[in-house]
């Protein structure tokens, strides 16, 4: 394993034993990075990634914790400092996903998700960003979903806390520039993970056919971007959302 970009970094990944969460972890750990997978309840998942990303050479740690309850965020922070060093790189990347209608939405469904897709990445940068203003160092993506940026009847809840999530990037972004603390989002389109494959054929087919580039994306094409962003070749770059969604949603 070459170590390059992130050599010498510490990295927390929420959410990272499956999916898109686990891609980022093994691209952080080629590029050099120490990575802390979070999981909530996959702890096989995660235990199975660290043996992988290990063997490969990197150096990985699984720390259980629910990301949206105070008491976990903490012990997860404390956790992987302990074992790791300072946390450097975070990337919010824990969230839920159910489609339902207007009529099917109850206030549950709307807490349980803002809970989970917003408060959770609130707990966790404010757990990690005292020490990055200390340190004056900290890079921070938050993994939002083109359902943040175009109307989404069939899952307004989600919708709205992806939404949030992007408008949260921007103000963090600029209340912490000037302490060297670079915070942006991605915004993915349709990718292969559990969140998909659980759904309908039909409706996986009409996604595609709405999108320019007529396929599903891979996970590992949003790890590219996220450690992109924590980089140095994103120097210049903080509150931006940049959309990973094969043309599906357009920005000016």
């Amino acid at each position: 394993m070459t170590e390059h970009r992130f050599k010498n970094r510490t990295a927390l990944v929420t959410g990272g034993a499956k999916g898109i969460g686990a891609a980022i972890c093994k691209k952080l750990a080629s590029d050099g990075a120490q990575v802390a997978v979070n999981y909530r309840r996959s702890q096989e998942s995660a235990e199975q990634l660290v043996k992988s990303i290990q063997n490969d050479g990197g150096i990985a740690y699984s720390v259980q914790g629910d990301m949206c309850e105070i008491a976990d965020v903490e012990l997860v922070v404390s956790q992987t400092e302990s074992e790791l060093g300072p946390i450097d790189l975070l990337v919010n990347n824990a969230g839920i996903f159910d489609r339902h209608t207007h009529q099917e939405l109850t206030i549950s469904d709307w807490e349980s998700t803002l809970k989970i897709n917003l408060t959770g990445p609130f707990l966790v940068t404010w757990a990690v960003k005292d020490g990055m203003i200390k340190r004056e160092y900290g890079r921070i993506v938050n993994v939002s979903s083109i359902a943040g940026l175009r109307a989404r009847s069939q899952c307004i809840d989600y919708a709205v806390s992806k939404s949030g999530l992007i408008s949260f990037t921007k103000s963090c972004a600029e209340a912490l520039a000037e302490k060297n603390i670079r915070i942006n989002a991605v915004a993915p389109g349709l990718i292969e993970t559990e969140m998909v494959t659980k759904e309908t054929s039909q409706w996986r087919g009409q996604l595609i056919d709405q999108t320019p580039i007529p396929r599903i994306g891979q996970p590992e094409e949003i790890a590219d971007v996220v450690c992109f962003l924590l980089s140095e070749e994103s120097s210049f770059m903080t509150g931006q959302t940049v959309v990973a969604s094969g043309g599906r949603v357009l920005l000016p």
